[in-house]
């Protein structure tokens, strides 16, 4: 067992309203009066209101090369990364110094040496701190973070371990391409970070609050490798994402979830809480179909994609944070936390609210 002891969720300081990103963002796709209305169609379905920016809006005309994509990321990623840190183990009640092992994923963005090297400088972690970066697993990421940081909590009980999760989609933009896979994934994502401060069961008792990690599962679906992913070439990051994804999703998220709910004497009717993948309205309904149950069951989620939109990695931390602020929920509970991403896989999260003291 781990026990999550705080979660920081943390957005970009440039917020801009959906209707406002698509007539900015539509010309750099497309100067097609039909494709522009295709467009404004396409991202007014997400029910996104409001997107937060890594970059102010009028810069992403500029955007136009991988080099300059990619140095931005750096440079804004880590601090955005940095201040998540910074406001999760203050909430936790840490200091830096206390860090044991750090984990970072992102998939919007690549640097050598990787991002957990430049927090380490950043924030003064302690450099025999063990760094394990993440990249490619993509929105699942979130999910199979907390799943692997739980891996290792269960064979070092005494660490403290520090999940952080960056994605900055806005800066792998393609100007020019009017495909239906850059018209969803530009209306759809948006940017932002968050830090996960999990402990293990040796130092559970000295956190109060939180919510424990009991198990998590992972499945892989054969043959879907091109259904969702990146096309990486001289412009970038090029989105692939097929229209059968949520099909995929439906037929498949069921039976992992089931049998990790079972292997703890679970049904689905038992969990009280939902933490769902903030991946779209289709990704959400096709979740909650093949869970049989109904869209309010991750009203917490849908509340998060109207907000910010899709935080690929970081989305269901934020959902999660929100939880965990909101309080109120029933001692011993379970909750489930799941996201979907490349493969294309799933990663389910078993969690369970503690028994008070």
């Amino acid at each position: 067992m781990a026990r999550i002891a705080s979660i920081a969720p943390v957005l970009p300081e440039h917020t801009y309203a959906q209707s406002e990103i698509t007539a900015t963002i539509g010309p750099l796709l497309s100067s097609d009066p039909r494709r522009l209305a295709t467009i404004e169609r396409i991202h007014a379905a997400t029910g996104i209101e409001t997107r937060h920016l890594a970059l102010p809006l009028d810069a992403y005309a500029e955007l136009t090369t991988f080099t300059v994509a990619n140095d931005t990321f750096v440079r804004e990623g880590t601090t955005l990364a940095a201040r998540a840190c910074r406001e999760a183990l203050a909430a936790a009640g840490l200091d830096a110094a206390d860090v044991d092992y750090l984990l970072v994923t992102t998939i919007t963005g690549i640097a050598t040496p990787s991002l957990d090297v430049l927090l380490v400088e950043r924030l003064g972690l302690r450099p025999d701190v063990k760094r394990v970066p993440v990249f490619g697993l993509g929105c699942v990421a979130g999910a199979a973070g907390i799943a692997r940081v739980r891996d290792h909590l269960q064979g070092h009980p005494q660490d403290v371990a520090l999940l952080v999760s960056v994605e900055l989609c806005s800066l792998t933009l393609q100007h020019g391409d009017d495909s239906m896979a850059n018209i969803v994934s530009s209306g759809l994502f948006g940017d932002g970070a968050a830090a996960v401060v999990m402990v293990g069961s040796d130092r559970a008792d000295d956190v109060p609050g939180g919510v424990d990690v009991v198990d998590s599962r992972s499945d892989l679906v054969p043959g879907t490798t091109d259904v969702l992913g990146w096309d990486i070439g001289g412009s970038g990051f090029r989105i692939v994402l097929a229209a059968s994804l949520a099909d995929i999703v439906e037929r498949n998220l069921g039976p992992g979830v089931v049998d990790l709910l079972a292997a703890h004497g679970l049904k689905v009717a038992d969990v009280g809480t939902w933490v769902a993948h903030t991946g779209g309205p289709r990704i959400l309904r096709a979740a909650a179909s093949a869970l049989e149950l109904p869209d309010e069951a991750f009203a917490a989620s849908w509340r998060s994609l109207a907000r910010v939109g899709n935080l690929s990695s970081s989305g269901v931390l934020h959902v999660l944070a929100d939880e965990l602020a909101a309080g109120g929920h029933i001692p011993g509970s379970a909750g489930v936390l799941f996201a979907v991403g490349p493969g294309v896989c799933t990663e389910t999260v078993l969690l369970r609210w503690p028994e008070e003291s």
